[in-house]
């Protein structure tokens, strides 16, 4: 059985791991070669859109919760490797949040 203090660790890094991705999308949009950054604009908006389903899935609760942080987890890193490929500040800070999320998620779905 999952923890209250578990959950709840998770939510919160699936929301910081969203924030941070929003945040890191935006800034690449800025980005002056647009064509080098595409793999990270995908995956921010993947990585976004699932922690943010995550998050819904562990406040109501959801049968399927491990399954969706199982996911989350895997584009979570998926997110955390592109992102560290570049060199700019908003792009490690997302790496690291996904990487903090893609950790408190695996725990979740275990």
């Amino acid at each position: 059985m999952i923890s209250v203090a578990e959950r709840q660790k998770c939510l919160e890094a699936c929301l910081e791991c969203m924030e941070a991705c929003n945040q890191c999308y935006a800034a690449c949009l800025e980005e002056k070669d647009l064509d080098m950054m595409r793999g990270c604009l995908r995956l921010d908006r993947e990585c976004a859109d699932i922690c943010e389903y995550a998050a819904k899935a562990m406040t109501s609760q959801s049968p399927y919760m491990q399954q969706i942080c199982a996911l989350c987890a895997q584009i979570c890193e998926d997110c955390a490797q592109e992102c560290a490929k570049h060199d700019h500040d908003h792009c490690q800070r997302c790496a690291e949040a996904c990487r903090h999320c893609a950790e408190a998620c695996r725990s979740m779905a275990a």
